[in-house]
Formats: structure tokens, sequence, C-alpha cells
């Protein structure tokens, strides 16, 4: 279905039980991110911000509110029509990469495409780690890789499948302030190439200002939403 809008979401609310009371992480949040726009996520610690990546991408449901995915209301899709249209619409990037062990590189990037039957899912998925620089790592396994390489090979996983939104949790929490400047140069860098919608989670105020939207959350409620034109990435 086709919207201009990637995600939506309307007075969403999220609660949890802790000790026999209701825990509220959430409260009224009103988010729009357009197709194709890059958006992050900031704030304090426990403002809210992971909670509300997930809902946004249909890995929990909210309280109260509702969300819209790609113009799919979230709430009206069962459990198996949901994961498919995570499988088939989105890409994710985690903080701790989040790679089989047991795999090697090309065959962590190809195991989404081959849950997706796609025919040609060895070649897509090798193709995304030389755009990642990894061409010649293909056949390492995650314990042969640096913290920054297994997260290259994350975000090729995230984009071999072509995804219309891409949901990134602190990308570069786990790396170093180098390596992490590169993978977010290349986060970045394929976002552009490929018009992906990119809604990010982060600490880091130099990553927020390259977005063209950020919804700055405190203690569960959106403070504040700037909004601008993100700058070119650097080189």
């Amino acid at each position: 279905m086709k919207t201009n809008l990637s995600v939506r979401t309307e007075r969403l609310a999220k609660s949890f039980p802790v000790n026999g009371k209701s825990l509220t992480v959430l409260t009224d949040i009103d988010l729009a991110v357009p197709e194709g726009a890059t958006c992050a996520l900031v704030g304090p610690s426990g403002s809210g911000k992971t909670t509300l990546l997930g809902l946004c991408a249909g890995l929990d449901a909210p309280t109260t509110g509702r969300v819209e995915l790609l113009g799919r209301d979230l709430a009206a899709l069962d459990e198996e029509s949901c994961a498919r249209l995570r499988l088939e619409e989105t890409g994710f990037v985690f903080q701790s990469f989040h790679l089989v062990p047991t795999l090697t590189a090309l065959e962590n990037v190809m195991l989404p495409l081959e849950l997706r039957s796609l025919p040609d899912a060895a070649e897509r998925a090798a193709d995304w780690l030389a755009r990642v620089g990894l061409g010649d790592r293909m056949k390492h396994h995650p314990s042969r890789l640096s913290g920054g390489e297994q997260q290259r090979v994350a975000i090729a996983r995230a984009f071999a499948g072509a995804p219309r939104v891409l949901f990134a949790d602190e990308p570069t929490g786990n790396l170093d302030a180098a390596t992490g400047a590169r993978v977010i140069d290349l986060l970045f860098g394929l976002n552009e190439d490929a018009g992906t919608t990119l809604l990010l989670v982060t600490h880091d105020p130099e990553i927020a200002r390259r977005c063209a939207l950020q919804v700055k959350l405190r203690a569960g409620r959106v403070e504040e939403i700037a909004r601008g034109v993100a700058p070119a990435r650097t080189a």
C-alpha cells in the first residue's frame, strides 16, 4: 500500500506491570515520519526511546493508541501478518549486532533473504557485503570479525532485503569512536542511496543532528520535535 508516511503513531502509550503496579513508559506519543526521511529518537536514559522504536516496528503492542507502519494499522494484523510485514518491508540494526555465531558473514546476510525464499539470496548477500567493504570477509564467522566488521555485516543484512524502513537501536553503542563514525557514515550513505526511511535511537547529538527529524523524549513524553534538512554526509 502506498503512503507518504512510513511510520505514524496516534496517542501511543505503553505500560508494564512491575511488582503488582503499572509502570507507564510512554504517554500520548504522536509521531509522523515521512517516507525517505531520517528520524532520530533522542533523550536521556529511561525516556522510552527503545520502547517507542519497538512499538513502531511492531515488535511489541501498545497499551493504548495506534501505530501505522507503511500505511498498515498494526493492531489490525495478526501475528503472522505483522511478522511478514517486518520481514519483507523493514530492516533492523541493533547495538549488539545479533549475528548468528555459527553462520559465516555471507550466511548471516542470506538468512532473512532465504526466509523470503528469494532465489538470488547468495548473490544479493555477496553484493551487499562488498558494498560495505567486506567482500574479502564473507566466509568469516562473527568470532573472526571485529566489532565494526560485525556491525557492517548487520547493516548489509538489513539493507539486502531492500527494506522501505530501517530501524536502528544505538547502532554505534558498542563501537569505539572512530569505528562508530565510519559505521554511521556507511549507514546514512546506504540509506541515502536506497531511499529507505531511517528511524534510529541514539545518545549521540552529532548523529541526531544528521537527521532531518529529531524527536526528543523525556519521561515518556515528546518534549520537542525539531525539523530541518539533514546535512550532506561526510566522505
